[in-house]
């Protein structure tokens, strides 16, 4: 019997989706440039696919484009990228294309990413349905962080993870002013040096007041910060609240534990 060889299309992609058809795995599968290609000409094959796993495949800029201009993936809801060589350029292409236009999560962690790509995100009417956001570990900045805020296209953000990305207070500041990401549910600031002025910031915001996870520890907060967030007129949702490993003394950390807030919390973590 006559066994027929392998397409490059069904071996190097195909065999990577799932039965169902509605998840497409190729994280950790050296993908090229030439994959890339075998996977924008797919046609109908991959129509069903609602979720992408392209992470950890040093793509860059050009792998990015590659993808951008893909037509083969209209139903695709969730992207991931995270741990690749992608810069504001690919980014900028990316968000610009159609292939993003349903997204609902998009992963971009441990990329190049600064405040240029920042604004390419904020800026891209694309992305509009688009409720959780990953940018942790690229180097956005507090300019980032600012043009985040402003964003009139990702009102529909429920959660914005943002840990080691450098925004210290100006950053958490911006997003704790913000006037258009007011449906935001879940937070990550992590290991960014916010201080006092950022703490207050967030604790002060009218405009988080639909957080119900604050994560917020590895920073340089201290007593005052601490205080401010546990005393909190507006995280009256907030249901888990990580501030582990910061500057907050002993007894403010106890009355933390005893505040209203931390009666309300379903998780405390602080040390």
């Amino acid at each position: 019997m006559e066994i027929k060889a392998k397409s490059k299309l069904d071996e190097y992609i195909l065999s990577h989706l799932t039965p169902e058809g509605d998840l497409l795995d190729l994280e950790d599968k050296n993908v090229s440039p030439e994959h890339l290609r075998l996977l924008c000409q797919a046609g109908e094959t991959l129509k069903g696919v609602k979720q992408l796993y392209l992470s950890n495949n040093a793509l860059g800029n050009a792998e990015i484009e590659y993808l951008s201009k893909s037509r083969c993936l209209p139903n695709l809801e969730k992207l991931f990228l995270n741990h690749n060589k992608i810069s504001d350029t690919g980014l900028k292409k990316l968000v610009e294309s159609k292939l993003v236009c349903n997204l609902n999560n998009l992963m971009l962690e441990a990329n190049q990413i600064s405040a240029k790509g920042a604004k390419a995100i904020a800026y891209s009417p694309n992305l509009g349905k688009l409720e959780t956001l990953f940018l942790d570990s690229n180097p956005i900045g507090p300019e980032g962080a600012k043009i985040l805020a402003e964003s009139t296209y990702l009102t529909s953000l429920t959660a914005l993870h943002m840990d080691s990305t450098g925004i210290g207070d100006e950053g958490a500041k911006a997003i704790a002013n913000t006037n258009t990401l007011t449906n935001l549910v879940k937070l990550y600031f992590c290991a960014n040096k916010i201080g006092n002025e950022g703490a207050i910031a967030l604790a002060q915001s009218p405009n988080l007041k639909n957080l119900n996870c604050l994560s917020i520890w590895r920073n340089e907060i201290r007593n005052e910060g601490g205080q401010a967030i546990a005393e909190s007129k507006h995280l009256l949702k907030l249901e888990r609240l990580y501030m582990s490993l910061n500057l907050i003394d002993k007894p403010i950390r106890k009355l933390i534990r005893g505040s209203e807030l931390a009666s309300r919390l379903k998780t405390l973590v602080m040390d």
